[in-house]
């Protein structure tokens, strides 16, 4: 007897983590893929089935989660390093009322497994990796993130409360940054890799790049297929109602050595200016990722200087397409 398959919904499937996990999960075929799209263009891809849904509509997303099986919650409105200073309350509403929609749904039609994208805003600075247990309530967070990292926890709760109540497993991944094919390469809503990928690929040769801040903030860089691979055993090996775990590659590089890298793979030679006069949040933060090791046998298998090859790889063949 054929094993049925189970379908699989990602919400912001047009996004940049939407987008890499439902394709992945459409090579799999013990899966139906579903993917919503709303102001964006369907993906063009016939191994995913687009539903159109505003999803800070409750009719909209309650007709997109009836009948999956598995929801994989990518939606989010975004922002770069700019918003995120200058106009912190961007996106806090609509990603709240976004996510008590999807949560509810998932409670009323009986979702199996529901995985949300969580992010490491809620973490203080440290010189040494953070586990899960590191955030406490207590200790203030970074003033530029406090809207959003607030609104995350919450999240991470309702997640939590919904677990205890209902049928539906659910998985929060507070995961690091994220890079890779089909990120944000525009220089208004990019975070730094994104951005930095832009202004390198972009410019002529013997020019300046100008990097905002002094760049000596760190950060934890994950390629986003290892973040797919996480997803992936997630569904495959969580057996407990409720798990949070941190997904990072677990060492952090400098905005400086960063732009430098990508300069070196990119073949060119140019010039780096520090403009102090825009914003950047100084913090250094990386991830220790042992319980996702321990509990669902994963490591993280793409390597910095592998990353930036293959992201600059896909931005050569694809540059034509970012901001069409």
């Amino acid at each position: 007897m054929k094993k049925m398959k189970k379908k699989l919904l990602i919400c912001g499937s047009t996004g940049f983590i939407g987008r890499n996990t439902a394709e992945a999960f459409a090579e799999d075929d013990s899966f139906e893929v579903y993917g919503t799209y709303f102001k964006s263009n369907p993906l063009g891809n016939s191994r995913i089935k687009m539903i159109k849904a505003d999803l800070t509509n409750k009719d909209d997303v309650l007709k997109a989660i009836k009948g999956k099986d598995i929801v994989i919650q990518a939606a989010a409105t975004t922002s770069g390093a700019k918003d995120i200073v200058t106009k912190p309350y961007y996106h806090v509403t609509d990603n709240t009322v976004m996510n008590a929609l999807i949560f509810r749904a998932a409670f009323d039609h009986k979702v199996s497994h529901l995985i949300f994208f969580s992010c490491t805003t809620m973490y203080k600075s440290s010189d040494t990796p953070v586990k899960e247990t590191d955030f406490d309530a207590n200790k203030e967070i970074y003033p530029s993130y406090f809207g959003g990292a607030w609104m995350k926890i919450y999240n991470e709760k309702m997640c939590e409360f919904y677990s205890k109540i209902g049928p539906t497993k659910f998985t929060a991944i507070r995961h690091s940054n994220i890079y890779g094919p089909y990120d944000k390469y525009d220089l208004e809503k990019s975070h730094v890799f994104g951005a930095t990928i832009t202004k390198v690929m972009t410019a002529e040769e013997g020019s300046k790049v100008i990097v905002w801040g002094e760049g000596s903030e760190e950060r934890d860089l994950l390629y986003i297929s290892d973040l797919g691979d996480f997803v992936k055993l997630a569904v495959e090996k969580q057996r407990d109602k409720f798990q949070l775990f941190n997904a990072g590659y677990g060492s952090s590089i400098s905005v400086k050595e960063l732009v430098d890298r990508i300069i070196k793979h990119s073949g060119k030679s140019l010039n780096i200016e520090y403009d102090l006069s825009k914003p950047s949040i100084k913090t250094k933060l990386c991830l220790d990722s042992t319980r996702a090791k321990e509990i669902l046998g994963w490591f993280p298998n793409v390597s910095l200087d592998d990353g930036i090859e293959k992201t600059i790889s896909w931005y050569k063949k694809n540059s034509g397409l970012l901001w069409k």
